[in-house]
């Protein structure tokens, strides 16, 4: 494997993770930060916004699973991609707290 497919399975565990939480508050209806949203990540985005920047992440994670070649005869392409995975994980529930305030004081939608 050359050095970039370790790089893209990494990423790809990261924008899985990263779209989960948008694509679960698109789906129940809710609006939740986005990049888009103003001001920019504290602001909140329409569902429809989230769905959008779920299937964004998600598309990058399935283009990212291609380049770095995952395939379960090459486990350190998993080992990778759990990798980025639990530090996507764990470092979003570390800042959860800081976002779920800025998201229940907001007042715009």
């Amino acid at each position: 494997m050359k050095w970039y497919h370790h790089i893209a399975c990494f990423f790809a565990g990261v924008f899985i993770v990263n779209g989960l939480p948008h694509f679960i508050h698109g789906l129940e209806g809710d609006a939740f930060p986005t990049p888009f949203a103003d001001p920019p990540g504290t602001g909140l985005s329409s569902p429809v916004v989230n769905m959008m920047w779920a299937l964004v992440n998600f598309g990058l994670s399935a283009w990212l699973l291609r380049v770095g070649r995952v395939s379960f005869q090459k486990n350190w392409t998993w080992i990778l991609l759990l990798m980025g995975i639990s530090a996507t994980g764990l470092m979003m529930s570390y800042l959860a707290p800081t976002v779920l305030e800025l998201y229940k004081n907001s007042k715009t939608y």
